[in-house]
């Protein structure tokens, strides 16, 4: 079958041609539309759920809001794990999924469960919402909107109703969050000794208010044959309005509102701060939709905010470059690109060199294109996207996509060069003899490819994060090397024909160079020979010592990602008030601006209005860009970390801002290691974290150690007293609500003035109860129209109490955070756990571990076992391609050779082992094994088919022709990884350069020692058998015995 289809694409070379150039002309129109990104999607089916719980407290929303939602949510279809977190006023519920579920089916299953589960929270508040989805990318672009001159509200109002609304008309745009400035609202401040001197209660005041702005339809009338719509206005136009609202009687005198209270124009209860270098100002940050192209979002991004500048008030700036995502993507595939285009220019010089023939150059590179294009036609297919990892498997297979080009045209060459040398009668046709030559070989390189293909399968049986990073590169490898072994099956025959057979000198004469590299080979051949145990004995030394190698390499799950930028979380201690978080959070900010690196910051503190984000006003983020010159990453992160801990009373996160969304979707945290306690109660989850926060501090490599923000804060809590309450006849309902909208307030209605939107709030003057002592004397209304004071009452206590309460998997728990820097994740790791050991632990408390390194070793445990199964199927392929089970296990001698120069690679790159080095075995074993195949099957066919019969001759001559191939495939391949290898720590190398390191040491020994060892090897055995042949003297010893 394979014979017809290379003599087929010989007697229909035009349209070969033509479907190649279709093929290269359509992929690289479909490589135009194709989404470009720095890693493939990796959002997880995650689905999260937000209640706004008012005024709640966080044990009331746990009880009544978190636990009720988890106990309807949970038993969902594919449903991996669910966690929640319980605040002030907020529940948010995140659903994990498993990896298998489609993002919309776990919406639509969430959406079905939410509608009964509505059913059992209070009926006082809204219902629950998911967020919308999301890239797990995160915030793909951070806008900061400033101005020296405008007031903080106005920058408030106009980013909220100018400037977001507009952000999220884009097509592609998820959410856009807004932080920072003062929320504008309209306030009745009422005065408590005006409202009690007319015998008017909170409660009748905010009833009154909510009715006192609305318009309303009232139906249509019929006039002379006209339909008039009939409307009733009444809403407030401006906000003086609301001062001429009736809220009582008085002796049977309308009471207004600004007789009880004054009116204004005030800022809304603050939750949140933002500040762009150093400076207050609103930080928008701008969230993608998974799937879409963030190159050309961010572009249609930089158009809208163009516009948007030229409309804004005088004054207000637009900082569109506080932080790009598009940046580090632009940065990172520009690299991967020119490491790929470097690694074209030196194998095309490679096998110019070796076949001394731009012709056969030419032959050889025309799989290049076809393949390349093949393989990007697939992933849109698919849906994928051009990233780093795509990019970074076709640099990987690079070289390998011109091998089978080159076997068969090195093949043909020679080929064409002997039958130039018989006489003209005995010369066979050319296409003869270029269809004879590809027959030769195209067993070889069938199963040569086939078995790289094979030690590639594992990659996608991984699951999770690992799976979602990895398979794209091996789907990329993959059609690449199909591709390619199709165009040497097809395309390079017609090639080799009209371009290497038309005149006698097309073929050139094989270099000078090559043949003195033959003789000194075939010479080292011979005296290596008959010395298999030697080499037997040395290559197993080195074998034994690369296990070595492998057994103390560290562990981990990817390598630290160069992104350019930094993400540093900021917490005070719990209970700090905004202002001074604020002023905290400005000083880390300052220390950041003093480091020479650091070019713009954009902070964000507290909680962003409908942020699911539960971040304590103690809490802050900050988002630092960094220049492309300056000291490197760790010399960086060491002086920050100094320079941050001279601000008292902080502690603070290093991360990068994909980084830490990934370890976010590993652990639940934006850390390296997240350790879970989980108890019953928030006394002892506070007592073990601290022992377990104490324990991974003393470890080496630990920084950035510290709790998650849950902690026990002060409390103000006004217990009422029933037997008071029936004497007055109140309901705790009524005191509640009273205490509620005097201090927080209450909102009422709104003022419209477009295109802003304006909330109106009936509250207490803060000034009253700026003390917490003054709370006593807050007037309640009772039902007879007396005023009573809180104290009459209830009791005003300070006591403490949860912040937040955390929930994993419907246990009550708390997250010990840490980083990792100066020493492997997985020998950390371990220490941890040990010291873990030496915790006690009551009943009913139980510690996790949780991160990267679970990634790391689930995906070791499916390639190791996955890889078992690879080998067994690589050695039935070979023993089908040899017909011999011997000559298979020859073959595979190649493997642990390879694992030699790997291992040499894995501790070039640091010796961390970690999932990027683990591919790079995995396709080391490959291509090693190829050389192999190569040199077996030509021996083997110089016994079968040119009557060779001296093996050892057949030995000799098979490995000296097969020594230029050998040397052309394995030199391009590792000149291909060359710029890939060079570019190690460069934006978008940081998977594939640690990768390309140990596939280039590996094949370097691989190539070495197949050359020597394999031939000796194969000789012994094939002459002798397995068996070992003992001296004469040691055989006479043993009888003697």
């Amino acid at each position: 079958m394979l014979e017809r289809l290379v003599r087929w694409s010989l007697e229909n070379r035009a349209m070969v041609y033509a479907i190649a150039a279709l093929l290269t002309a359509f992929g690289a129109w479909t490589a135009l539309r194709t989404p470009v990104d720095v890693l493939p999607d990796l959002t997880a089916p995650t689905v999260t759920v937000v209640v706004d719980a008012g005024g709640y407290t966080p044990t009331e929303v746990e009880q009544r809001v978190t636990i009720p939602l988890e106990t309807a949510l949970n038993g969902s279809p594919g449903l991996r794990r669910i966690r929640s977190n319980s605040a002030t006023g907020l529940a948010v519920v995140t659903l994990e999924f498993d990896w298998a579920t489609p993002p919309e089916n776990a919406r639509r299953i969430v959406a079905e469960r939410l509608q009964t589960a509505g059913d059992e929270l209070p009926d006082d508040l809204p219902p629950p919402h998911m967020t919308p989805a999301s890239s797990v990318m995160g915030e793909i672009m951070f806008v900061a909107l400033r101005s020296d001159s405008a007031s903080p509200m106005d920058l408030k109002s106009t980013a909220d109703w100018i400037v977001r609304r507009r952000v999220m008309s884009v097509p592609g745009i998820a959410e856009v969050m807004t932080i920072g400035g003062d929320e504008r609202q309209v306030q009745l401040l009422v005065d408590p000794a005006r409202l009690s001197a007319r015998g008017i209660g909170m409660n009748q005041v905010i009833e009154a208010m909510s009715a006192a702005s609305d318009n309303r339809s009232a139906g249509v009338v019929v006039a002379n044959g006209q339909e008039l719509l009939v409307e009733g206005v009444g809403r407030a136009a401006v906000a003086d309005d609301f001062g001429n609202v009736v809220v009582g009687n008085a002796g049977g005198v309308p009471v207004l509102a600004r007789e009880i209270g004054d009116i204004r124009i005030g800022e809304g209860l603050k939750r949140g701060t933002g500040a762009f270098n150093g400076k207050p100002a609103v930080i928008l940050a701008i969230q993608k939709q998974p799937g879409a192209n963030t190159l050309e979002l961010t572009d249609r991004l930089d158009t809208v905010f163009g516009e948007l500048q030229r409309s804004l008030p005088k004054g207000m700036v637009l900082e569109t470059r506080v932080f790009r995502q598009s940046d580090f993507i632009q940065r990172s595939v520009d690299n991967v690109t020119t490491s790929l285009i470097e690694g074209l220019v030196l194998v095309a010089v490679i096998v110019f060199i070796f076949l001394v023939s731009w012709r056969a150059t030419a032959v050889a590179l025309a799989a290049i294109p076809v393949s390349v294009v093949s393989a990007v036609i697939v992933i849109n297919a698919g849906g994928g996207t051009i990233n780093t990892m795509t990019l970074g498997g076709l640099a990987i297979a690079l070289g390998m996509l011109v091998d089978d080009a080159i076997i068969v045209v090195e093949n043909v060459v020679r080929r064409l060069r002997l039958e130039r040398a018989k006489l003209a009668e005995e010369q066979q046709s050319d296409i003869a003899v270029v269809a004879a030559a590809t027959g030769e070989v195209q067993g070889a390189i069938i199963f040569a490819t086939l078995i790289i293909l094979l030690v590639f399968l594992p990659m996608f049986g991984l699951s999770g994060i690992e799976g979602r990073l990895l398979q794209p590169l091996a789907l990329a490898y993959g059609v690449s090397l199909l591709a390619s072994l199709a165009v040497a099956l097809t395309l390079t025959p017609a090639l080799s024909y009209d371009l290497l057979s038309r005149r006698p000198d097309d073929v050139g004469r094989e270099p000078g160079w090559a043949i003195r590299m033959k003789h000194w080979y075939v010479g080292l051949l011979d005296r290596w020979l008959d010395r298999w145990k030697a080499l037997a004995v040395g290559s197993l030394v080195m074998v034994v010592l690369a296990g070595i190698g492998i057994a103390l390499a560290g562990r981990a799950f990817l390598p630290e990602f160069n992104e350019g930028s930094l993400t540093v979380n900021v917490t005070t201690l719990p209970g700090t008030s905004l202002a001074d978080s604020d002023r905290a959070a400005s000083e880390v900010e300052a220390a950041l601006l003093s480091q020479p690196e650091v070019r713009t910051t954009a902070r964000r503190t507290g909680r962003a209005p409908g942020d699911p984000h539960a971040q304590e006003v103690f809490a802050s983020e900050i988002e630092a860009s960094l220049n492309d010159e300056g000291r490197d990453r760790d010399e960086l992160l060491a002086a920050l970390r100094d320079a941050v801990s001279t601000v008292p009373g902080v502690q603070a996160i290093f991360g990068q801002p994909i980084g830490h969304r990934v370890d976010h979707i590993l652990s639940g945290a934006r850390a390296n290691i997240a350790i879970k306690v989980f108890a019953p109660d928030t006394d002892t989850l506070q007592t073990v974290s601290m022992q377990v926060e104490a324990a991974v501090k003393a470890i080496p490599g630990t920084v950035d150690v510290q709790r998650d923000t849950q902690s026990l804060v002060p409390y103000l809590r006004v217990r009422l007293r029933r037997g008071d309450l029936a004497s007055y006849g109140l309901a705790v309902e009524d005191v509640t609500g009273a205490i509620e909208a005097a201090i927080a307030g209450a909102e009422v209605g709104q003022l419209i003035e477009r295109p802003v939107i304006t909330d109106v709030v009936v509250r207490y003057d803060p000034v009253q109860y700026a003390d917490a002592g003054q709370l006593d004397t807050m007037l309640i209304a009772a039902p007879g129209g007396q005023l009573i004071p809180l104290s009459a009452i209830a009791d005003v206590v300070r006591d403490t109490g949860p912040n937040a309460i955390t929930r994993e998997s419907v246990e009550r728990m708390q997250l010990v955070l840490a980083n990792v820097s100066g020493r492997d994740l997985g020998a950390v790791v371990a220490d941890i756990d040990t010291a873990l050991d030496g915790i006690a632990l009551s009943q009913g408390v139980h510690i996790e571990l949780a991160g990267q390194f679970e990634s790391a070793a689930s995906a070791g445990r499916t390639l190791l076992a996955l890889g078992l199964i690879v080998l067994v199927g690589m050695f039935l392929l070979l023993q089908q391609a040899f017909r011999s089970g011997r000559d298979a296990l020859l073959v595979m001698i190649n493997l642990p050779l390879a694992l030699v120069g790997g291992v040499v690679g894995l501790w070039l790159t640091g010796g961390v082992l970690s999932v990027a080095t683990i591919v790079g075995f995995i396709t080391l074993f490959g291509i090693a094994t190829r050389n192999g195949v190569m040199m077996v099957t030509h021996i083997k066919h110089l016994q079968a088919v040119e009557g060779v019969t001296d093996l050892a001759e057949a030995v000799r001559r098979g490995s000296e022709e097969r020594l230029v191939p050998i040397l052309m495939t394995a030199i391009s391949a590792g000149l291909a990884l060359l710029p890939l290898a060079i570019a190690l720590g460069e934006p978008g190398s940081e998977i594939q350069a640690p990768m390309a390191i140990v596939i280039l040491c590996g094949l370097t020994s691989s190539t070495v020692l197949n050359m020597l060892v394999l031939p000796a090897i194969y000789l012994k055995v094939t002459r002798d058998g397995w068996g070992v042949k003992w001296p004469v003297w040691r055989r006479r010893e043993v009888l003697a015995e």
